[in-house]
């Protein structure tokens, strides 16, 4: 039940907000969608060119800005590509979820059958780019070496775990199976983009069947 100092506060917070000038409230949504455009703009010239030879001023020539705008929005290509990253993580997780105990294998069949229905822009970016981040001295180096340590940990716990649930092969190690599985994906990916008649969701299940599954 609310009091008469909660109603106080409750008002005073709505006429703060109220009194907020409307132009600063509209800039804002501008900036807003200003910022998602250049993203955009950044996930289609990243997955044409590459992260190196995809220029700041390549992209924001697309949106229609000069490249001292962009930088008002993002501060390096570094911090962009970073951001084009989390969205396409964030595309992932909403249309599949996460990893979770008992449904690791389903959800990265689920992964799988996202990235081969899905538009090819940010597959090819994403296989692209972690090419080129081999190299130790590019800028994604340390961001594509933590996702897979991250994933590779989360998955042998899963594993782990599923093998005490028998819904894992109790032969399987859960350490390499954790790398295996994203290898397998990533791989199956690259063959895709490659060639399209490639089915990676037919070729994953096989994958499981005959590696993860109990006899």
């Amino acid at each position: 039940m609310s009091t008469p100092d909660d109603a106080s506060r409750e008002e005073a917070a709505q006429d703060a907000v109220s009194s907020l000038p409307r132009g600063k409230r509209g800039s804002y949504a501008k900036g807003q969608a200003r910022r998602q455009q250049i993203v955009e703009e950044a996930l289609v010239v990243f997955a044409r060119s590459g992260f190196d030879a995809g220029s700041l001023r390549a992209i924001a020539r697309g949106v229609g800005v000069t490249p001292a705008g962009l930088l008002h929005h993002f501060s390096s290509k570094e911090e962009l590509f970073v951001e084009v990253l989390r969205q396409r993580d964030e595309r992932i997780r909403a249309a599949v979820g996460d990893p979770a105990e008992h449904r690791l294998i389903e959800q990265s069949a689920d992964v799988v059958a996202y990235n081969q229905s899905a538009p090819r822009g940010l597959s090819a970016l994403y296989t692209t780019v972690a090419a080129d981040a081999i190299d130790p001295a590019h800028p994604a180096h340390a961001e594509f070496v933590d996702r897979y340590r991250d994933s590779a940990a989360s998955a042998e716990r899963i594993i782990a775990a599923g093998q005490a649930a028998g819904e894992i092969r109790a032969d399987v190690d859960p350490a390499r199976a954790g790398r295996l599985i994203s290898a397998v994906m990533d791989g199956l990916q690259q063959q895709f983009l490659l060639d399209e008649e490639v089915d990676m969701v037919a070729l994953f299940d096989e994958f499981v069947r005959g590696y993860l599954r109990p006899l």
